[in-house]
């Protein structure tokens, strides 16, 4: 596989004559109100070769009837069941053909001219196996938003953060990160796929519902050789907290579960007990502070999380051995971003130091 030394290669890039195809989908779960605001900005995208596709999860709302007056253009595939983010998906994309997938959030407002900035990156170098645009705030449009922010990152513990993101602080877009970089994860609310390597890598892993998956995935494709990027040259406008809100103990035991059976699945053989270990006193920390704060019920979510974690233990095992393992992989911190932000009182991607090939 040829890996294009130098991403910033991309703003001499010509697209080609033919497109590839892309096709959006969308996956909703009684998200009618997110649709009837977003979709038109979706199908005013202004991509050529374009199909958009709404997977619905089973819905007991009016989405699906909302669609099919108002917007008939727009292919819809019905789940029998609500599948999670990540069954969901897999099983609507069985069923769409394109070059391209882009899983994109139902409350996310995108621009005119979103795709093509991505597009043309990725078709620039074959290793790019999936990227995101940068990820900006709907309410505040000059703040990044959590869930990617302008590319995901992940620190030597397992702690997953973005650029332009620390745990809840998000910092305001100033172009400080304006440069098409690799990173470890790309978002879930904007996330451009090739078709070829989601299959390779087998799609995302329902095991995690949601949640995570698309960090789990980016992994397994570094696994494979590939790279993850982000394109900031395109940007989308997320609300965030549409599914689950972060008050939501539900959330936290998904994301306290879904991060140790993520380690456990991809970490090469020596490392993952040590770090499991030491994840179960860092997760012990967080149990007493959600207790010290009055939130019992997210510290149970965590006693829950490490007993789901530890009864399918045999299962993270065996599917550990699918993919060839790395000893090294993008986009991951060689330090604690725990210790740098809650110690040494670091807010800003742009204080830390010592990443691995960001360039």
């Amino acid at each position: 596989m040829q890996v294009m030394s130098n991403p910033d290669q991309a703003d001499n890039y010509v697209p080609p004559v033919n497109l590839p195809k892309v096709a959006v989908v969308i996956l909703n779960w009684n998200g009618q109100r997110y649709l009837q605001s977003f979709m038109p900005s979706v199908l005013a995208s202004g991509y050529p070769e374009l199909e958009i596709v709404v997977g619905d999860n089973a819905s007991t709302d009016d989405s699906v009837a909302f669609l099919e007056r108002n917007y008939p253009q727009v292919r819809i595939v019905k789940n029998k069941s609500n599948l999670g983010f990540a069954g969901g998906y897999n099983q609507v994309l069985k069923q769409v053909e394109a070059d391209y997938y882009v899983l994109l959030n139902s409350d996310v407002e995108v621009p005119p001219g979103w795709i093509q900035p991505v597009i043309d990156l990725m078709e620039s170098d074959p290793g790019i196996a999936a990227c995101q645009p940068k990820i900006k705030d709907y309410r505040e449009r000059d703040k990044f938003e959590y869930a990617g922010a302008a590319g995901g990152l992940m620190d030597r513990f397992g702690y997953l953060f973005c650029r332009g993101r620390i745990f809840d602080i998000t910092e305001t877009d100033r172009g400080q990160y304006n440069d098409a970089r690799n990173i470890f994860w790309a978002s879930g609310a904007a996330f451009f796929v090739r078709k070829n390597c989601f299959e390779q890598a087998g799609g995302l892993d329902e095991d995690l519902f949601a949640h995570m998956e698309e960090a789990d995935l980016c992994w397994r494709l570094q696994r494979l050789g590939y790279r993850i990027m982000v394109c900031p040259q395109s940007e989308v406008y997320h609300v965030g907290g549409g599914t689950l809100q972060a008050v939501n103990a539900f959330k936290t035991y998904l994301n306290f579960r879904n991060n140790l059976i993520l380690l456990h699945q991809n970490l090469p053989g020596g490392k993952v007990f040590p770090l499991i270990f030491l994840r179960f006193w860092l997760d012990l920390a967080a149990w007493f502070l959600f207790l010290f704060q009055g939130r019992l019920r997210h510290s149970l979510a965590i006693n829950k999380a490490h007993w789901h974690y530890l009864r399918g233990i045999g299962r993270w095992q065996r599917k550990r051995k699918r993919l060839p393992f790395v000893e090294k992989v993008r986009g991951i911190y060689s330090g604690s971003i725990v210790f740098q932000h809650f110690i040494k009182g670091k807010k800003y991607f742009s204080e830390l130091k010592y990443f691995n090939n960001l360039k």
